[in-house]
Parts: C-alpha cells; structure tokens; sequence
C-alpha cells in the first residue's frame, strides 16, 4: 500500500508528511538532505508491517518550507511534535537517525512526556561527547568530489573498496552524485541545505543527556567514519536507560538491507 503523502501546517511552516503502516505510532526522523520522494525510506521498510510509520521533510528539505534561516536544533524538536500533534499521537516511539537523531535528543530532553521508546542511529551527541563529521565543509567541493568525499567520510570500507575495486567505487559514486544533486536546482533548496548544516554543527546534547528517561537503543553501524563510533558510545553511557547495538554496515547501513530495521523493529516491540 502506498504511504499517505500530505501537506499540512505545523507551527510556522508547511510539512510535506508520509504516512503508512498499522500498529502503534512510529515517528521517524530522518538524516541530512532527507526528501521523501527519493527512496527507498522507512516508508517502504519493514517497519511498517507493525508499525504505523510517519516520515516528513524537515524544515528546509524536500516539499517541507525552506524559510529563511537561521534554523536551530530547537525548531527542529518543536516541529517533529507539532507533527505528533497532528497526527494525534500522545508518546510515539522516535527513532532518529543520523541528523534525525540529533533531533530526537533534543525532543526527547525537551518533551519527556511526549515519546515512548527511543533510537538513536549513526548519530552524536556533540560538545564533549564527540561530534559528527562537518559535512558543511563539503559544500563547496565540486559535485563529484563531495560525492566521493562523503562516501570516504561515511563508510571505512570505501577507501579498500577504491582501491581493489575502483569501477565499482565509480559506480557509487556517481549514484552518491546523482542522488546529492536531484534537487538542488529546486528554489531555496541550497538555502534550506545551508541553514539545515548550519544547526546540525551547533547541535550539543552531550550534557543534557541524562534528562533523558525513557528507554533508548543506540544503534551502531561498526564502520561507520561520519558519526564516530566512540562518540555514539559515549552517547549510551550517558542516557540512564539505553543500550547500544552495533550491527554491520556504515554510516547508511539502513540502505544495506533489514537488519537496520529489524534491530529497530526488535527493541520496539
């Protein structure tokens, strides 16, 4: 069945929201550079064989508004429950991944009373608990090279792979390239990028992280290079309730097959 794709005000933007799945409430957030139109997402995972999934652009991605910026770490959080008010979802389970889960910490230590389990993937806490790659120093890089860059800063295993099987690193490549570019002629899209990167690099939990009182899995991609794997361990010794599973893949390993999922799906349940 195809996900429910609408537009809807929240707070001071418009929200292009996904919406699938049966069972209990799922609010996931996603990662850098997100737009539901370039799949496959967590709508189309097995996560909604149990789960009623809600994925949207967030503030200046994808259909979503691209205001002005600044943006703010803040806003992000204020947004992600303005969509679980209009879904009428009291304490959804929230999974972030990667700047998505920058995002869920700050809407879990804000909103305690507004989410139920949590997950935090490829993701970091910032400020003394590590911080994630600056991915706003590969702007300015010519397509192809921040292509290649970002797969090199994503996955340990790309530098191995240039080097014993260099068409297939081409290969990726151009796809990184291709999927980078899709939609940066659209307006405001290089803005809203911009100012999304711009709070992604101010993004510091680290210290606030043991507000945070609900169950948590942090899940851990072993090769991961553009969240650090000490500093997301950092993040499991912090939050009085988590625990941490680090599974095979990188940075993206929830494009790698279900077993990102299937962890996610296992700790919900």
């Amino acid at each position: 069945m195809p996900p429910d794709i609408r537009r809807v005000t929240c707070g001071d933007i418009e929200v292009c929201l996904g919406l699938t799945g049966t069972g209990p409430p799922l609010l996931f957030l996603g990662g850098t550079g997100w737009d539901l139109r370039a799949g496959p997402t967590p709508l189309d995972s097995i996560l909604t064989r149990t789960f009623t999934v809600a994925l949207f652009d967030q503030r200046g991605q994808g259909r979503t508004t691209k205001p002005s910026g600044p943006y703010s770490m803040k806003a992000y959080a204020q947004d992600a429950l303005a969509v679980a008010d209009h879904l009428g979802w009291a304490a959804p389970a929230i999974v972030g991944y990667s700047f998505g889960g920058m995002v869920a910490q700050e809407y879990a230590i804000r909103f305690p009373t507004r989410l139920g389990k949590l997950v935090l993937a490829a993701t970091t806490a910032g400020g003394a608990g590590g911080s994630s790659y600056p991915l706003e120093t590969l702007l300015p890089l010519d397509p192809m090279e921040r292509a290649r860059r970002s797969l090199q800063v994503s996955d340990r295993r790309f530098a191995r792979l240039e080097e014993q099987e260099p068409t297939q690193a081409a290969q990726k490549v151009q796809k990184r390239m291709t999927a980078q570019t899709r939609f940066s002629h659209e307006t405001h899209a290089q803005r809203g990028l911009k100012a999304q990167l711009a709070a992604r690099a101010e993004h510091d939990c680290y210290d606030r992280l043991a507000r945070i009182g609900v169950p948590t899995l942090v899940l851990i991609g072993e090769d991961d290079m553009q969240a650090p794997v000490d500093a997301q361990n950092r993040i499991a010794s912090q939050i009085p309730d988590a625990t941490k599973q680090v599974v095979r893949g990188a940075h993206n390993f929830l494009f790698e097959g279900n077993k990102g999922y299937q962890a996610i799906a296992d700790f919900l349940q």
